[in-house]
């Protein structure tokens, strides 16, 4: 059985989060958002740092079910970034809220998320997948600034008229594809896992 105010905090801390970030979220509006009281807000999580970082770590992992890096298909990857962020830029302020203000820690489920990441590309690099001249936190910071370029560029977007947004990023999406595919060409999968 689901704890339904736990989930009204939760849903409700998310909005919250997104839109003011940590310092300026208010427990108080959070809690008239879920239907509850600061109190039971504080029942469930000891401070609103650590309701930002259960936050943090839900909203990594369904980025991660999202996008699923592929390390034999970069500029796949690369699109699938483009396109989460665009369609959800509240996540990406979310996640930005969090660097700018608690930086990251050695627990950090942000921190955990890249260091995975940056292990399937050197196992990539030690199978001849990808080219080992690169540092692989180069090539992941340059794929996922690249793919964010519109999602962190919104008054851009919305100068666009809405008749054409679509087109529009879709271009946008084709140029990104393109720039990390010339970086970064796509491989056959090798047998086996990586």
């Amino acid at each position: 059985m689901s704890d339904s105010t736990r989930e009204r905090i939760v849903a409700a801390a998310r909005a919250e989060f997104a839109q003011y970030g940590i310092a300026g979220a208010r427990v108080a509006r959070i809690a008239a958002n879920a239907k509850t009281s600061k109190e039971r807000v504080y029942a469930y999580f000891s401070s609103k740092e650590d309701l930002y970082r259960l936050i943090t770590a839900e909203e990594l992992g369904a980025i991660a079910r999202a996008t699923r890096i592929d390390v034999t298909d970069l500029p796949g990857y690369a699109g699938r970034v483009h396109d989460y962020f665009t369609t959800h830029p509240e996540r990406a302020r979310l996640l930005a809220w969090g660097r700018l203000e608690l930086g990251t820690t050695e627990g950090d489920p942000l921190r955990r998320a890249v260091a995975g990441k940056l292990g399937q590309l050197r196992k990539a690099q030690e199978a001849g997948r990808l080219d080992p001249a690169w540092d692989p936190v180069d090539v992941l910071m340059l794929i996922n600034q690249m793919a964010m370029t519109w999602a962190d560029q919104p008054d851009f977007v919305a100068a666009v008229p809405e008749p054409e947004r679509a087109a529009y990023l879709a271009a946008r999406r084709a140029a990104i594809v393109t720039a990390v595919e010339r970086l970064f060409p796509a491989t056959a999968p090798a047998p086996g896992p990586v």
